[in-house]
């Protein structure tokens, strides 16, 4: 008897009830949590405890100070405040150490959590400039004076600071300004109040006192968002003109970058759990707070047209070149007499193959945008498609080559004794062949290629998984913005997996 097969659509639904099972179950998880007061009551009780950190932030370079300690003091390092808070409430760190303002956010939406009394570590937040753009940092230090002096840059701080001040002083950009050009600032936009996202667009005392900057200089601000420990790396490489992001001035950091002169005082403090939890919202109040406030869902769809456009572009590239180099290795490994040109190609493109396949995608992504195109001014779109589509181009070719060696060596001698030559006999009889048996492999590589995709968030670029993480900073709430995107690739897969089906068993009547 022949076993019935399980229809696209079904796996599909199977996937849809799965991850809706997470989504419900999961939801409810923090009411499970246990209301437990911290055993972190002051600075003295760091030692021997697990903090965590953003990494690369001051935090993290004045705890790592702890690190290594004989008392076993770990520091637990993450991309995100938010994803530091939210290992805090579910117990897997002691504590957060943190600037102040983004902690009142965090603890404002978290009511099993609050501040320690004690500060600490006081800082100075200035903006950082690449060492030899010395004149664009004169530019901004006076720009700063003025705006100083005439209180405008207090008046930005108060617009988002303060209990009484909140929301009274927006930054206005005055009228008739004469502009030439643009100033290109970079920031990690989950550090409320300096830079966040609300209703889609970036804002925040660093974005309205980095636009008031520009409108002294007669330029037009550009806000790039990416990791924070991406910052540096893009002011120094001139993919940004300048950073901010809430940076305070070190000795490690001055060897590699400039400062502005400081435009705020701020410190570090310590979240703690404080055992106060008002209870759990129901599944519908969380729903409504990660998506439907301030039209959050939008990110979902701009995120993944990114997502679809960096796979499908990357994917044509991939193929491209993967059937290149795959005909090029072919042609030297049974090619019994070889040219000079074939075997120097053929030595490129196993350097190429190995080089691709050895490292990582991400290292890749960041030699390309930062390196590659590092006095070439190129969008982080471009740099990703070209990285994915380079990495993506050498797995090809190893399945394209993998399904040309499968073909029986005397069908190409068969080819040859009917007049055919190389070329004509690899187009009409072996590459219709191959192309079927290397198709299940190529249809893995791009499922991989669109799954991968979802690291772009590191040069500036807002995908799927960047999406996600957008709403996950706002709202603090890690369960349903991680399902959905989980979601959407699922589908996604799913359809190319049906599609892939299909296209094979067409290919397999076609063949009879």
């Amino acid at each position: 008897m022949k076993q019935r097969k399980k229809k696209p659509g079904k796996l599909l639904l199977s996937g849809l009830l799965i991850l809706m099972m997470c989504l419900l179950f999961g939801c409810g998880s923090d009411s499970n949590e246990q209301e437990v007061m911290s055993a972190v009551t002051c600075v003295d009780d760091l030692e021997g405890v697990n903090i965590g950190v953003q990494i690369g932030t001051t935090g993290d370079i004045y705890a790592s100070d702890y690190e290594g300690d004989e008392a076993g003091t770990v520091i637990t390092r993450f991309n995100k405040g938010a994803d530091a808070v939210q290992a805090l409430k579910q117990g897997k760190v002691d504590c957060v150490i943190i600037d102040e303002q983004p902690a009142k956010a965090y603890i404002n939406k978290n009511s099993e959590l609050s501040i320690l009394e004690e500060e600490f570590a006081i800082e100075e937040y200035a903006m950082c400039v690449a060492k030899e753009n010395t004149e664009l940092t004169a530019q901004i230090n006076d720009a700063l004076t003025e705006l100083k002096k005439d209180g405008t840059l207090a008046a930005i701080i108060d617009n988002y600071i303060g209990d009484d001040t909140i929301g009274k002083s927006p930054y206005v950009s005055p009228e008739n300004i004469e502009r030439s050009g643009t100033l290109t600032m970079a920031t990690n936009a989950a550090f409320p109040p300096y830079e966040y996202y609300e209703n889609g667009t970036t804002v925040g005392i660093d974005v309205d006192m980095a636009r008031a900057v520009a409108d002294k200089l007669g330029k037009e601000l550009v806000v790039s968002d990416m990791e924070f420990d991406s910052i540096i790396i893009a002011v120094q490489s001139g993919k940004a003109d300048f950073g901010a992001a809430g940076m305070t001035v070190t000795g490690d950091r001055l060897k590699n970058i400039d400062f502005t002169d400081s435009y705020t005082t701020a410190k570090q403090v310590i979240i703690v759990k404080s055992g106060n939890s008002k209870g759990s919202q129901t599944f519908m109040e969380k729903f409504r707070q990660t998506f439907i406030e301030q039209d959050r869902w939008q990110y979902i769809p701009k995120g993944l047209l990114n997502t679809l456009i960096i796979t499908i572009c990357a994917g044509i590239l991939g193929i491209l070149l993967g059937f290149v180099l795959a005909i090029i290795r072919v042609g030297h490994d049974r090619n019994e007499e070889k040219s000079i040109l074939i075997r120097v190609l053929n030595v490129i493109a196993k350097v190429y193959l190995t080089v691709f396949r050895g490292t990582p995608v991400m290292v890749q992504l960041l030699i390309m945008y930062y390196v590659v195109f590092v006095s070439v001014k190129v969008s982080p779109l471009v740099a990703a498609v070209l990285a994915f589509g380079l990495n993506s181009g050498a797995y090809v070719a190893e399945a394209v080559r993998a399904g040309i060696m499968s073909i029986e060596i005397g069908q190409f001698e068969a080819g040859r004794s009917l007049g055919f030559t190389y070329g004509q006999t690899m187009i009409h009889i072996i590459m219709p062949q191959a192309v079927k048996n290397a198709l299940p492999a190529m249809c893995n590589e791009f499922i991989a290629l669109l799954k991968e995709s979802s690291i772009v968030g590191y040069i500036g670029l807002v995908d799927l998984t960047k999406a996600g993480d957008i709403i996950r900073s706002n709202t603090y709430e890690a369960m349903l913005p991680l399902c959905s995107v989980a979601l959407v690739y699922l589908v996604i897969v799913l359809i190319l997996t049906a599609l892939v089906g299909r296209l094979e068993r067409r290919l397999k009547r076609d063949a009879r």
